[in-house]
């Protein structure tokens, strides 16, 4: 039924018989399982995806290009589904298939049935509810980036979905019960003569949605700590027949966050498997790493729980493999094991291109529409570490949106600054002909534009969070620009502001790096009042900025890559002439370092 909140609950499908799904069916070869000792072991199976970023053609569409990078790595459903099917001819016993999250965010296809023609407007089928569809997945739990446009186009897909989605930690507000489905027990035909086996999967999804989306979940949704809704949601899957229990959970196994200690942990999957008897394994993703295989030992009962993450966008599959004997009426795992297989050998499903080619020639087809003529060739390839016209691009649409949008109000009166982060080193304006793609591949992101008010003081301390990014570098020592960063902070939490002048001193220690900060050469006073242009992402907490996450003075809900657009379009041309400042460059001890 579909709740006031707008939010979709598919049936808890352990909950009753009515809900769980009919038995696998597996080759003749299967059926007698394999014989040894006098003791029959059977194999099970199962594949797992995540992070595939609505990828679903091997395609680069910010370069109009089949995808390659350095690795030769392939992207994408198709090639997933071509792996997949290869194994389920290869197996000699039953195969699941499973997805830890971050499904329809992520490429221009995406994006495209979110904003420019959406699925909740159209009623079209979502491209990677078709994708996933042709691959016959058993699951797929939610990820954050589930969560980027809103709930009610969340729910459309997963109607669309032939599969259940799977969030046992995403709680209505309004009921207090798990928004969606939490979890799924699996009846498993393991061969003719063999009792059935019962396999249950459970779905976890980040609890830094609330910080991420707060504008779309709020009031709507609580995410909970995801080792505690394991360790409540496990031994009730097992009391009603689970006797293999796995977890599929958008969450890295490092056991740190991006954001504060005010929400539960972000990456806390080996601390699942650490802390939550009678899990047997654990696919995970969100941390976009390829961990092929980990095991990890519960503390409680001694047991080893099976890890494994696939990398992102399609590159890589888990293949899990579980050994079962029947032992006193119970089955029991003898054996496990993991490995993680590149996609590139394979090539794509042609069932799955062909099921989204209309979608995928539509987006390429929109993507390659001009904008607007540069004046020269801009890049971002080095906009970590010194001012570049391309990031100042986006300042000064952003800057210029919330001028405007503040006329005629008591903030009108008040300096507006901008923020930016590096999202792409490789995104480049050519000289001659913009076109969308070159704008959306410079800001990769589904953000929107606020603005909030922030004081002198709280600029430099927003700063100084900001330059924490930098490794410090010994006066004289050599700076490669490869390494100087510190790679515990991703690019997109480094931010550069416009409307100020200022110096970081990457030979200073953090938090005491900033040492000048000016508007028109004078110094900013602590007290003074700014206007600050800036994401969503970053205004509700993303990252951990100081000072940020306060009530916005402008939130139109514009995106901001849109509006990159309009801009362009509007003047017919992009020249630096028209908006790059030189305002911040790094320093140690005063002298510039580049």
């Amino acid at each position: 039924m579909t709740h006031p909140t707008g939010i979709s609950r598919r049936s808890v499908l352990a909950a009753s018989a009515a809900g769980v799904a009919a038995p696998l069916m597996v080759s003749e070869a299967a059926q007698a399982g394999h014989r040894g000792g006098g003791t029959t072991t059977y194999r099970l199976t199962v594949l797992g995806t995540s992070d595939t970023h609505g990828n679903v053609y091997n395609w680069d569409y910010y370069r109009d290009a089949e995808y390659d990078d350095s690795a030769h790595n392939d992207v994408g459903v198709a090639k997933l589904a071509a792996l997949v099917n290869r194994l389920r001819a290869e197996a000699t016993g039953p195969v699941l298939v499973l997805d830890a999250g971050d499904t329809i965010q992520g490429t221009p296809l995406a994006t495209y049935y979110a904003k420019q023609e959406p699925i909740t407007a159209t009623g079209e089928k979502h491209p990677m509810a078709r994708a996933m569809n042709v691959l016959h997945y058993d699951a797929v739990t939610l990820g954050n980036h589930e969560f980027n446009y809103g709930l009610p186009l969340l729910n459309l897909w997963i109607r669309q979905l032939g599969f259940p989605a799977l969030a046992a930690n995403a709680i209505s507000v309004r009921t207090g019960r798990p928004a969606f489905t939490p979890y799924v027990i699996k009846k498993v035909s393991l061969g003719r003569h063999a009792p059935t086996l019962r396999v249950g999967i459970l779905g976890l999804t980040n609890p830094g949605s609330a910080i991420w989306d707060r504008a779309n979940v709020e009031g709507k949704i609580e995410f909970t700590d995801m080792i505690a809704a394991a360790a409540k949601w496990v031994p009730i899957m097992r009391a009603r027949g689970a006797d293999v229990v796995l977890i599929s959970a958008h969450g890295g196994d490092s056991g740190t966050s991006s954001y504060g200690p005010e929400l539960p942990n972000e990456n806390p999957t080996a601390l699942i498997a650490e802390q939550v008897p009678g899990i047997d394994a654990i696919l995970f993703g969100h941390a976009h790493r390829e961990v092929p295989q980990r095991f990890v030992t519960n503390l409680a009962t001694g047991e080893q729980v099976l890890l494994s993450e696939p990398s992102k966008w399609g590159q890589r599959l888990t293949k899990m493999d579980f050994d079962l004997t029947r032992v006193k009426g119970r089955w029991t795992i003898t054996s496990k094991a993991a490995a993680a297989l590149n996609t590139n050998t394979v090539e794509a499903d042609p069932k799955v291109l062909a099921a989204v080619k209309k979608q995928h020639d539509k987006t390429v087809a929109y993507v390659n529409q001009v904008v607007a003529a540069s004046t020269v060739e801009l890049s971002a390839a080095t906009s970590r570490y010194e001012d570049t016209p391309i990031l100042d691009y986006i300042n000064r649409v952003q800057t210029d949106t919330v001028t405007a949008a503040l006329a005629g109000t008591e903030y009108a009166s008040l300096p507006v600054l901008s923020i930016a982060a590096p999202f792409s080193r490789t995104a480049v304006f050519p000289q001659g002909d913009v076109r969308i793609k070159d704008v959306a591949g410079l800001y990769i992101y589904d953000n929107t534009l606020e603005a909030v008010v922030l004081t002198g003081a709280e600029v430099k301390a927003y700063l100084e969070h900001s330059a924490k990014y930098f490794r410090t570098h010994a006066v004289g020592a050599p700076v490669d620009p490869e390494t100087i960063s510190d790679a515990a902070v991703p690019d997109y939490n480094y931010d550069v502001f416009s409307g100020v002048d200022y110096d970081i001193d990457i030979s200073r220690p953090v938090g005491s790096r900033i040492t000048r900060l000016q508007t028109g050469g004078v110094d900013v006073a602590p007290d003074a009042r700014f206007v600050v242009a800036v994401n969503n992402y970053r205004r509700s907490g993303g990252g951990s900025f100081p000072g940020i996450v306060k009530t916005q003075v402008y939130n139109a809900q514009q995106e901001i890559r849109q509006l990159l657009i309009d801009w362009a379009q509007a003047k017919g041309r992009i020249d630096p002439a028209d908006f790059f400042v030189e305002n911040w460059r790094l320093v140690r001890e005063g002298v510039p370092v580049f």
